[in-house]
């Protein structure tokens, strides 16, 4: 019977050093495994702490007393550190700040938030603006229009300039002398005149923030809504400050009141009294100014005009052959036009034209010069839009009605 061999004592050496490092492979591996296990579950625990996190600090807010909405009508100068509010229910209180508010934050007309149990300040909220008024700010912020683009009215631009301009730029002046500056402008004249681009002009020269509101728009259906919309838009003003508030077509709110008024015109009257009392309120070296326009002066209260109110008025008379050349300088600067165009002419055939006709004028000109394919403007293109314009012109001072 022939014997099995058996292997030696190197060979069985041999092997176990194999399976030794094949069972310290599976173990690294494992090991692996493990780890990767580990951190699993350790970002799995971070996350659910998280959560948790965020649970229990829902319910803190959830078991915290709901806010009350306040106004504060004033701040007692005391060592108190207390105001005077008055709260969205009603009456009015005495309250104390919390002690993580500085007192010197706080205005009056300022929205805060008082805790329901203690009835102290505990946080200011952000000033809520009507969407109508919160659009404004977005309005022609620092025109691109100068005083060159102005035409004409040398004398209305340096009283603009001493009523407007130089208290926003250089407010000492009138400090040295002693002097308030005016409160509020009110420009007046025929329609096209110039009374809305002088305002954006003066606005551009100041770097102030211009807002152009029609008072049509403050003429609401519910009682109270244009009245409130007056005060937004003032403190609209005042955040943008420095800011150009321009009101236009302001005799659509301002008219003379009547003893026979309709329920309508109440509504109206109201929102006239709200705009003179915000003008009352104005600080006269504030960083705001108002401009009021109008075709119609003659209609308007005389409480809107009286000083303290309006304490410049300034004319926009139909300009003279001096202006109208003027005029007519400003609008053909970009102009191709022929050499032969005689300016003086063009000036002779627009009597009783504003800066408007003047413009819509050059503009046809420049429109039948297209029509004609051709690359300049000739004097047979100013006299058709001349011709064109004037005789517009005519029929509305013959039939003023329709064009109301």
């Amino acid at each position: 019977m022939q014997s099995i061999p058996r292997d030696t004592k190197k060979e069985r050496d041999v092997k176990k050093e194999e399976h030794l490092i094949v069972y310290t492979k599976h173990l690294e591996k494992r090991l692996r495994n493990l780890e990767t296990e580990i951190s699993l579950l350790e970002a799995e625990r971070i996350k659910l702490e998280k959560e948790l996190n965020d649970l229990r600090y829902e319910f803190d807010q959830l078991r915290k007393p709901a806010l009350m909405n306040a106004t504060i009508i004033d701040v007692l100068d005391d060592r108190n550190n207390r105001a005077i509010v008055t709260s969205s229910s009603g009456p009015s209180f005495v309250v104390k700040i919390n002690q993580n508010l500085k007192s010197e934050k706080l205005t009056a007309g300022m929205s805060v938030a008082l805790n329901q149990n203690t009835l102290k300040i505990v946080e200011i909220l952000p000033t809520n603006l009507d969407p109508f008024v919160k659009g404004m700010e977005l309005i022609d912020s620092i025109p691109d229009i100068s005083y060159q683009d102005v035409g004409g009215l040398e004398d209305q631009i340096q009283e603009v300039k001493e009523t407007v301009e130089l208290p926003l730029k250089n407010p000492d002046v009138f400090k040295r002398i002693g002097v308030d500056p005016p409160k509020g402008v009110l420009f007046f004249g025929p329609p096209g005149t110039g009374k809305t681009l002088l305002a954006k002009a003066v606005a551009h020269e100041t770097d102030a923030t211009f807002i152009r509101v029609i008072s049509s728009e403050l003429v609401q259906k519910f009682i109270g809504e244009g009245a409130r919309y007056v005060r937004e838009i003032f403190n609209l003003a005042r955040q943008k400050a420095p800011t150009i508030l321009f009101i236009d077509e302001l005799d659509a709110i301002a008219a003379e009141r009547m003893e026979d008024a309709t329920s309508g015109d109440r509504e109206v009257q109201r929102t006239l009294m709200q705009l003179m009392a915000e003008l009352d309120g104005f600080d006269n070296r504030g960083d705001v100014k108002f401009i009021g326009a109008t075709n119609r002066a003659d209609i308007l209260d005389p409480a809107l005009l009286r000083p303290g109110r309006f304490d410049r008025i300034i004319e926009f008379p139909i300009p003279d052959d001096k202006a109208r050349e003027a005029i007519f300088k400003v609008h053909m600067r970009a102009l191709n036009i022929q050499k032969d165009v005689n300016l003086n002419a063009l000036v002779n055939l627009t009597k009783m034209a504003t800066g408007a006709d003047i413009k819509a004028i050059c503009t046809e000109a420049g429109m039948f010069a297209i029509r004609r394919d051709a690359d300049i403007i000739t004097k047979e293109d100013f006299s058709d839009a001349i011709n064109k314009i004037m005789n517009i012109d005519k029929i509305k001072s013959s039939r003023p009605e329709f064009f109301i």
